[in-house]
């Protein structure tokens, strides 16, 4: 890994992808995506990890700590440049105040095919589909819940946030980088898809006729979560077995993200106990 290089200026052309961050996460940035932080900067350089790094931003008092991880362990030695700049710099540059001293910008590569994630039947297979999750925190929560329950894929239909905008990242504590996701146009693609595979299809919501506590987990499925408010379209549900999560009398709403983390328990069954 090459020495680190120190930049001074804010307007040094090196600093462009970083420029105005807050603003560009909205808008998009041609193939790049920003990791904030060290939990999800090593992750963005684990084995596991889907895309690459073009660049490393530090803060000068971060490197010690972090050189080992470059120099020994992490990333090769043909790999991407680190930039060193005081936070003055650093917060010029991204347009607020950056207290972490840690940022990446990653590749997004192309987008792999929804169908080339799913584990061909007859092997079992646990898929998240979002349907029409527009909060950031929701859908960086429910990636983090695929991560932590062994699901083999997140796919979103075309009105899903982008799991690599920053704070989904962040909330997501570095899974949207590891955990396979794809688009499909549709929650109804979402469901072609499952019928192609033989997944069953499972759509949480709180008038569910099947309690998800007594379900017993089909070996290949395709857990359908919708917005909070609305949930899921009546034409999606349609076409699943629709499941609940039993609750006092009178109360029938979890955040998303939580319901997404009690129904993927579930489901994961006994791929939770693999060594």
């Amino acid at each position: 890994m090459p020495e680190p290089i120190l930049l001074d200026d804010p307007d040094d052309p090196r600093l462009a992808p970083y420029r105005a961050m807050r603003e560009r996460d909205l808008v998009g940035r041609q193939g790049r995506f920003i990791v904030e932080g060290e939990v999800t900067l090593r992750l963005l350089f684990s084995e596991g990890a889907r895309f690459r790094a073009e660049s490393v931003l530090l803060a000068p008092e971060r490197w010690p700590g972090l050189a080992p991880f470059f120099q020994e362990d992490g990333p090769q030695e043909d790999g991407p440049p680190v930039y060193l700049a005081g936070r003055d710099v650093m917060s010029a540059v991204t347009g607020f105040p950056i207290h972490r001293g840690v940022l990446a910008v990653g590749l997004r590569g192309s987008e792999p095919e929804a169908d080339a994630l799913i584990p061909p039947a007859p092997a079992p297979a646990l898929v998240l589909g979002l349907v029409g999750l527009t909060n950031h925190d929701n859908v960086g929560g429910l990636f983090r819940n695929a991560a932590a329950f062994g699901a083999d894929a997140v796919l979103l239909d075309a009105a899903t946030c982008d799991p690599l905008y920053r704070k989904a990242i962040r909330v997501s504590a570095g899974a949207a980088l590891t955990v396979p996701f794809a688009r499909a146009m549709s929650g109804l693609a979402l469901l072609d898809l499952a019928e192609r595979h033989a997944l069953t299809p499972l759509a949480l919501t709180p008038g569910g006729g099947e309690a998800l506590e007594t379900l017993e987990p089909p070996p290949r499925a395709l857990l359908l979560l919708g917005t909070e408010g609305p949930g899921l379209p009546e034409a999606v549900m349609d076409r699943a077995r629709r499941v609940r999560i039993a609750m006092e009398p009178g109360f029938d709403s979890l955040n998303v993200a939580t319901a997404g983390a009690i129904a993927l328990h579930r489901l994961a069954g006994e791929r939770l106990g693999r060594a």
